[in-house]
């Protein structure tokens, strides 16, 4: 009874080894098979319940460990037996959380999922694209209200319906109930705009969040339930969901969102100015508030051992870039309107 949760670790992590060296079988047994299921059978129960299941787990776990350790100053229990237990429960949280998702770090990558040309990098084509990023943010530019949440999030929902097979996403893979973060203050100085919990299969959204940035933040993360793990993948499918929507908050929210990627890129380039003069004024005074914005909530302190954290966490599961992984999505991108080009031919 002592050693079956290490056991069980162990089996574990031998498995995740065979699935990191075969992800044909991860993607084949595992993401359109097993997970599923895990995922119909949690999100069906989580999405009954408003708040999130996911952030009091993690204070319930905070407070047992501050109470134990209280038990033990006091010497109402052995500092043995409160190792020993604290071991096991690492090693249950370890196993569950490859059992119910993570092992969808070790699928294939999106272009070999789905049969895509991975395009090279060329300084005409993401010119070329960067161009048709601005026209279309300009073309899109509307004004998004928190009153809008619920309509955009089944707006969302359609596109993924619509967008499934092309993006070779099992729908409806259970059932998405956006919930706000309980601590998103907390999260806001983090940095942390949204985030999946894979033990209940849950889609959180700071209620920090911009309007502006809603849609495709939900985007993103319904991206990760539907068992996508990388974060320039779930950026990449976020923003076809919404762009291949025919509501205008969710274009303008996809190609906002995807502009400042490419500025970002851009921004080495001696022309940079140039291709700022071509976004629209109203745009770039969203892009400036949305900067100022995010800046003035996060603490600096926070958010560098939040990245460092997450670098650390994406790396451990074979995103070779980790946090920069984020920025990727320029490149899937520029692939996507690649492989768009040729089935139009």
């Amino acid at each position: 009874m002592i050693s079956w949760p290490f056991l069980l670790a162990v089996l574990v992590f031998l498995s995740v080894q065979f699935a990191i060296r075969n992800p044909e079988f991860v993607e084949h047994y595992y993401s359109k098979r097993l997970y599923p299921s895990f995922a119909k059978f949690f999100s069906s129960f989580s999405s009954l319940i408003s708040f999130s299941l996911w952030d009091v787990f993690w204070v319930l776990i905070i407070f047992l460990i501050i109470s134990g350790l209280v038990l033990i100053a006091i010497k109402k229990i052995k500092p043995r037996w409160f190792i020993l237990r604290t071991l096991q429960l690492l090693a249950l949280l370890y196993s569950l959380f490859y059992i119910g998702w993570g092992y969808n770090y070790f699928r294939p990558k999106i272009e070999n999922r789905i049969g895509w040309e991975r395009t090279k990098p060329d300084e005409v084509i993401f010119r070329s694209i960067l161009d048709t990023v601005i026209t279309y943010t300009n073309r899109n530019y509307t004004v998004i209200s928190p009153g809008d949440y619920s309509k955009i999030d089944s707006l969302v929902e359609e596109s993924y319906r619509i967008n499934s097979i092309g993006l070779g996403i099992d729908f409806p893979n259970g059932t998405r109930r956006p919930k706000t973060m309980i601590f998103s203050s907390f999260y806001g100085k983090l940095g942390v705009s949204g985030y999946f919990g894979p033990f209940f299969n849950e889609i959180h959204v700071n209620s920090y969040l911009l309007p502006m940035d809603y849609p495709f933040v939900l985007a993103h993360e319904k991206a990760h339930q539907f068992g996508i793990t990388s974060e320039a993948e779930a950026n990449l499918i976020a923003f076809i969901i919404c762009v291949k929507s025919g509501d205008l908050r969710l274009k303008y929210s996809g190609y906002q969102s995807l502009l400042f990627y490419f500025l970002k890129d851009a921004s080495q380039m001696k022309d940079y100015k140039e291709y700022l003069g071509k976004v629209n004024k109203l745009v770039i005074d969203d892009l400036r508030f949305r900067q100022k914005y995010y800046h003035n909530l996060e603490n600096k302190n926070f958010s560098d051992m939040q990245t460092a954290a997450n670098n650390v966490y994406l790396k451990a599961n074979k995103i070779e870039k980790g946090v920069k992984n984020y920025d990727q999505v320029v490149s899937l991108v520029i692939s996507w309107y690649h492989n768009s080009n040729l089935n139009r031919e």
